[in-house]
C-alpha cells in the first residue's frame, strides 16, 4: 500500500488540538510535581511522625505501582467514594503526584545536604523553623536539584501520552483517532511523534534558560 502523508493535513486540526491538551497537561502537572515535591520533602523531613507515617505509605504506592494503574485508580476507582473527575483533572493530578513523589525525593537530599549552619543562623535572626525552611534552606536545596527535576519534567512530558486510556485528547489519542478514521497508523504516528519531539525541545531550552539563571543567581 505505501506511504500517503497526505491524509495528514486533513487531521492537522484534531492532531494541534492534541498538541495543545498535551502541553496543558504537562504544564499543569509539572507545576503540581514541582511545589509537590517541595511539600512532601518537608512533610518527610520536619512532620511529626504521625503525620510522615502516612505519608510514606503514600510515598510507596506512588512509587512501588505502575503510572497507569495510578491514572485508573485516580479516574475510576475515586467515582466510587463519591469523587467524581474530569478526565484532564485525574490526569494532572495522577501525573503531578507521581512525579512529586520522585522530585520529593531529590528534594529531601538536597535539604540534607544544607550546612546545618543556614538553619541555625536564621533562627538567631529571628525567623521562626517554618521560616527559615521557607526562605534559606528549601530555596537553597532546590537550586541544586534544578537539572534532575528538568529530567523528570521531560519524564513527564513522554508518560502524559498515558493519559489517553482515560479518555483525555491529548497527542497521542488524537493521532489514534485520525488513525481509526483514516486507518493510515505509520503516518499519524510519525506526525505524533514530531510534535513530541518538537515540544521536547522546547522544553529543554525553557530548563536550560532556567538552569543558567539559577547559576547566575548563586
Amino acid at each position: 500500500m505505501g506511504l500517503d502523508f497526505t491524509v495528514v493535513p486533513g487531521y492537522l486540526d484534531i492532531i494541534l488540538l492534541g498538541v495543545v491538551w498535551t502541553i496543558a497537561i504537562t504544564l499543569g502537572a509539572a507545576i503540581l510535581s514541582f511545589f509537590g515535591g517541595i511539600f512532601f520533602a518537608v512533610i518527610a523531613l520536619y512532620g511529626p511522625w504521625f503525620v510522615r507515617l502516612p505519608f510514606r505509605a503514600f510515598e510507596w504506592l506512588f512509587m512501588g505501582t505502575p503510572l497507569l494503574l495510578q491514572l485508573f485508580l485516580i479516574y475510576f476507582g475515586l467515582v466510587q467514594i463519591g469523587i467524581d473527575l474530569p478526565a484532564f483533572v485525574a490526569g494532572v493530578i495522577g501525573l503531578g503526584l507521581h512525579f512529586a513523589v520522585y522530585n520529593s525525593e531529590l528534594i529531601q537530599t538536597a535539604i540534607i545536604a544544607v550546612d546545618r549552619g543556614q538553619m541555625e543562623a536564621a533562627r538567631t535572626l529571628g525567623l521562626s523553623r517554618g521560616q527559615a525552611l521557607r526562605k534559606v534552606v528549601v530555596p537553597q536545596a532546590v537550586r541544586d536539584v534544578i537539572p534532575p527535576i528538568g529530567n523528570n519534567m521531560i519524564a513527564l512530558l513522554k508518560d502524559s501520552a498515558l493519559v489517553s486510556v482515560i479518555g483525555v485528547s491529548e497527542l497521542t489519542l488524537s493521532a489514534q483517532r485520525a488513525i481509526g478514521n483514516t486507518y493510515r497508523p505509520f503516518e499519524f504516528y510519525v506526525v505524533a511523534a514530531a510534535f513530541y519531539y518538537v515540544i521536547n525541545l522546547g522544553m529543554e531550552w525553557v530548563l536550560r534558560r532556567i538552569e543558567r539563571r539559577v547559576q547566575a543567581a548563586r
